[in-house]
């Protein structure tokens, strides 16, 4: 096994790249930021003017300037709370050569590319993200907090787990060319399930991924059969929740996404293939659809092998429909985005794509800050309030009344440090 240090080198290296565009605020200063609105995403109310004290890298003060605080006048912005991404993958992109890198590359070289794009992802306003990329991001997350790094808050699941030859294994490849096992999240039966959950909470998971069902990007055949079964789905459950984490399932057919909400797991990636029964079962037990649609209109479909594009061309429309159909009936909405199947820094395109399914642009907004806070079981963040942390975004206009100026954003601040100000 490659040690830990190793795999930190690239960020570590990376970081003297990044680190001079980070405007630090001093530890013990307060620093007021003034806008002409800022918006209470709970109550979806705009108050004019948006006025936040931060001190030591949390809110300290809402609606009022602290004396002798230094005073930054954001011009005619909303101020918003930090973004949260709940689907990312830093460490990988889409493109002719993507599904050999596998086998071509190494830690070291997926370490570079996520620190590049975990930058690219806090410009444009993400300040937390749900990755699910491996080792790689487990290490850029301990970067980012300890400032060596610039890029998002991570919350990582490690390896996902699926079952052998399924969605979440190497598939495409020659057989023994990149064999797995449980280390690497690939478990069959529940006892070797449990083994794969504790093995990536030993090693650095936050939150669980799995694959309930088959896939697009992968080389099974079906796009939603599903691959864990419900005994297998509620080990996983059962044994997270004995450490204080969550299950994300991966699931697009209607069968395999039943058995995880079944199962417990807290939100369904994609959900592309619901039906009445489905939807209901969701309200039901409260499971949050993390829809990623954006990528659903924007995907390069030039770049996927042949039988991969076959399978997006069939999925693709049914999960616009599935989205649809679940905001109307009132499934619970987290947002996210699939990032790497889709250039990062372009994650705020998921904004206008829900509200074209149906969702108001308050809940839209809401989708990536209270729900997603909701989401990942944190309190910390999602809100602009006294004793939050200070991650905050503005935006040209008023969002509420064009949600598409969510990806024009003019500042952005990490932790009481200004990481962007002015487009």
């Amino acid at each position: 096994m490659r040690s830990f240090s190793r795999r930190l080198v690239p960020l570590v290296a990376m970081s003297a790249l990044l680190l001079p565009d980070i405007a630090m605020a001093q530890d013990d200063a307060t620093v007021v930021l003034r806008a002409a609105r800022m918006l209470d995403v709970v109550q979806g109310r705009l108050i004019e003017p948006g006025i936040v004290a931060v001190a030591k890298g949390h809110i300290s003060a809402v609606g009022r300037i602290p004396a002798d605080a230094e005073v930054i006048d954001l011009g005619d912005v909303t101020l918003l709370p930090g973004f949260i991404d709940l689907h990312t993958h830093l460490g990988g992109d889409i493109d002719a050569d993507s599904f050999n890198r596998q086998v071509r590359e190494t830690e070291v070289d997926r370490a570079f590319r996520a620190t590049s794009n975990a930058r690219k992802t806090l410009l444009a306003g993400f300040t937390t993200v749900r990755d699910f990329g491996g080792q790689v991001t487990v290490a850029l997350g301990r970067a980012v907090e300890a400032g060596m790094v610039e890029g998002p808050h991570v919350i990582p699941s490690r390896d996902s787990i699926g079952i052998t030859g399924g969605h979440c294994d190497i598939t495409g490849l020659a057989p023994g060319v990149l064999e797995t096992s449980w280390r690497d999240g690939i478990a069959d039966g529940p006892d070797e399930v449990v083994k794969a959950v504790r093995y990536q909470i030993k090693h650095g998971a936050k939150v669980i991924k799995t694959c309930a069902t088959a896939g697009v990007l992968s080389f099974e055949e079906s796009v939603g059969a599903q691959q864990y079964s419900f005994a297998e789905l509620e080990a996983m459950v059962q044994e997270a929740a004995r450490h204080g984490m969550k299950v994300a399932a991966h699931a697009h057919g209607a069968e395999g996404i039943r058995a995880a909400v079944r199962a417990g797991v807290a939100s369904i990636e994609h959900g592309s293939i619901l039906d009445t029964e489905t939807i209901e079962l969701m309200k039901t037990h409260g499971t949050y659809l993390v829809p990623t649609t954006y990528l659903v209109d924007v995907i390069d479909l030039d770049a996927l092998p042949p039988q991969l594009r076959s399978k997006a061309e069939r999925i693709l429309p049914l999960a616009r429909e599935s989205l649809a159909q679940a905001i109307a009936a009132g499934v619970k909405i987290g947002f996210g985005t699939d990032a790497g199947v889709y250039p990062h820094g372009d994650n705020a395109g998921e904004f206008a794509v829900l509200v074209e399914r149906g969702m108001e642009p308050l809940a839209a907004l809401q989708s990536a800050t209270v729900e997603a806070a909701a989401v990942l079981g944190v309190t910390d963040r999602g809100t602009i309030q006294v004793g939050r942390l200070a991650d905050l975004v503005a935006v040209p206009g008023n969002p509420l009344e064009d949600i598409r100026v969510t990806e024009r954003v003019s500042f952005v601040m990490l932790g009481g440090t200004i990481v962007k100000r002015g487009e």
